[in-house]
């Protein structure tokens, strides 16, 4: 069902600071920072030969990446997202095995504008995961 690592999630307390430790120190492509306002956050996406990292900040005070950084104030590893063919059917047989999908339910428009939703972590090992169709 799932397909190739589309990026891993880093939330962080310093946007600009963390872009600029990936573009300074490790010489990555580093892009514009981008608001999602239907996720409640900031993101900058690092691009890389075989996938992307994914730096989150929080957007505004009901960001759920600020709940995360006052639990982790350095930050962390927040997510990993995996590419489905179909989001609608990788709902349908995760929630038939047992799966909590969270939120309704339904897909939200993730950053690449493409249908996303979140699993819950206590399904996956302590993991959030999120699917974006691709």
């Amino acid at each position: 069902m799932i397909g190739r690592l589309n990026h891993v999630a880093i939330a962080v307390p310093d946007l600009e600071a963390a872009s600029a430790q990936y573009a300074e120190t490790l010489g990555a492509k580093v892009g514009a920072p981008q608001d999602e306002p239907d996720h409640g956050v900031t993101v900058v996406f690092i691009e890389l030969p075989n996938t992307k990292i994914e730096l989150l900040s929080p957007l505004g005070e009901a960001s759920p990446i600020k709940g995360f950084l006052d639990k982790n104030p350095s930050g962390g590893i927040h997510h990993i997202c995996y590419e489905v063919e179909d989001i609608l059917d990788a709902r349908d047989r995760l929630k038939d095995q047992g799966v909590r999908v969270l939120g309704s339910g339904e897909p939200k428009i993730g950053a690449h504008g493409k249908p996303v939703l979140f699993l819950h972590p206590k399904d996956f090992n302590g993991t959030l995961i999120e699917l974006e169709q691709v």
